[in-house]
């Protein structure tokens, strides 16, 4: 299928792809600005250390990837602290609960990412949708190995029974393929969708990064910054809207880093603007 979706993206002109104007503003050139923003902030209650965001996302869809690329922007140079899977698989690289500081020189900002097993379909698969909501409210300790066949109970060593403040994930990132998100299973989609409304309540931000935008529109993948004119990209936003239920004004379009061996402005500023 991924041979199919690559050859009719080639295949289309790319003058068609293309919108006269922007559909969403976007300054370029805002790198230094967010950055400094981010490097500069802190959190203002005194129980809380550290910002957790816990990543979530279908099997391949880049979770890891982007973690590195937050890190890489900071560090000015590629990072892979969390490992990736260099080969197409079925199955999360990502087997336990593991948090990622970001550092930017020799400072360590007041960010903690949260990486978890990724998605998968089946009820019974990946990570499962208790450990995903409970790794939010906090009740879930690094180094837990995700179960297949059962959620976190109580019960486990790796289980938190009362939570402080500070172990709590103050943002859900939802990382989408968007090179396949019309091909996203409707049992994926429910399970995004339980887990909306279960953080929803307690007023938890939640995010979308919509990853591998230049494997989903040749325009894109020719010039990153003809991302806001692509009809392709637009559409792939709108539709992933649709699906998960999230605001468009939430969703971020990125490439994350993957064969580049030196960090890339264009590609920064994306990454700070979703992060």
């Amino acid at each position: 299928m991924g041979t199919t979706q690559s050859t009719e993206v080639q295949s289309t002109p790319t003058s068609n792809l293309e919108l006269e104007k922007p559909w969403r503003k976007f300054d370029w050139g805002q790198k230094k600005e967010l950055k400094d923003k981010l490097e500069n902030f802190s959190p203002s209650h005194p129980d809380v250390k550290d910002i957790k965001i816990l990543v979530a996302g279908q099997i391949g869809a880049g979770k890891s990837s982007f973690i590195n690329s937050v890190d890489s922007t900071f560090l000015g140079r590629i990072s892979s602290r969390a490992l990736v899977n260099s080969t197409a698989s079925d199955h999360s690289f990502t087997q336990n609960l593991k948090g990622f500081t970001v550092r930017s020189g020799k400072k360590t900002l007041p960010f903690i990412f949260k990486d978890i097993m990724g998605l998968e379909p089946p009820i019974l698969a990946g990570s499962q949708t208790e450990d995903i909501i409970n790794s939010v409210f906090g009740h879930v300790k690094d180094g837990y190995k995700f179960n297949q066949e059962q959620a976190l109970t109580y019960k486990d060593k790796h289980y938190t029974c009362d939570p402080e403040l500070s172990d709590q994930a103050f943002c859900l990132v939802y990382i989408i393929d968007a090179n396949v998100v019309q091909y996203t299973d409707d049992r994926l989609i429910d399970k995004l969708k339980i887990i909306r409304q279960r953080i929803s309540a307690k007023g938890i931000p939640q995010v979308v990064i919509m990853t591998k935008v230049d494997e989903a529109c040749p325009l894109v993948q020719k010039d990153l910054r003809k991302l806001y004119t692509s009809k392709k990209i637009k559409e792939k936003m709108e539709l992933c809207s649709a699906k998960v239920g999230v605001l468009k004004t939430n969703i971020f379009p990125v490439k994350n880093y993957h064969d580049e061996i030196d960090t890339e402005d264009d590609m920064d500023v994306l990454i700070l603007k979703g992060t």
